[in-house]
């Protein structure tokens, strides 16, 4: 009996398959010969523009605000002057 043996690297075929088919389809689509007026095609622009803002103010959102958050802890962390633990500073450093 023979056995096979699978690899366990993800098999990208079927997904780039179907990626062809639906480029042989959109390329092989006939023309509507259908009228966009100025209101629908302004409303899809519009939305298309809306839904791409939406993403990136999303995007920034995750990555400002973490940061923003690390920037006020490391101002907000209290800064110990020199002497302050009781101990004097380097030799040499007293003064009368």
């Amino acid at each position: 009996m023979s056995q096979t043996v699978r690899s366990s690297r993800p098999s990208f075929a079927p997904s780039l398959g179907a990626a062809a088919l639906a480029a042989v389809l959109l390329a092989a689509a006939a023309p509507a010969h259908a009228y966009v007026g100025p209101g629908a095609g302004l409303t899809a622009i519009g939305t298309v523009v809306a839904v791409i803002g939406a993403i990136l103010l999303a995007l920034v959102g995750f990555v400002w605000y973490p940061i923003k958050r690390m920037m006020r802890r490391k101002a907000a962390a209290p800064v110990a002057a020199p002497g302050a633990d009781g101990a004097s500073g380097p030799a040499g450093d007293e003064r009368p």
